[in-house]
């Protein structure tokens, strides 16, 4: 008896669940890479490249300095 209620609590906990109703999620999702940058959400995905940087030598207290934008 004890087993019957057992597994008929599973089938009631299961139908329950199934009768639910999601909603869609719409949510945006990004994300930062080193490489490259990207987003997805519900209608697809876009991946973006990072442009090469441009570096250049500046003379800093005497001293020459890299900046890189």
């Amino acid at each position: 008896m004890r087993s019957f209620l057992l597994i008929a609590s599973a089938v009631v906990a299961f139908a329950a669940s199934m009768t639910c109703e999601t909603t869609d999620a719409n949510a945006v999702v990004c994300a930062r890479g080193v490489y490259r940058a990207g987003c997805a959400g519900a209608r697809g995905a876009v991946v973006v490249r990072r442009p090469v940087a441009a570096c250049r030598s500046v003379l800093v207290n005497g001293v020459w300095v890299r900046r890189c934008v």
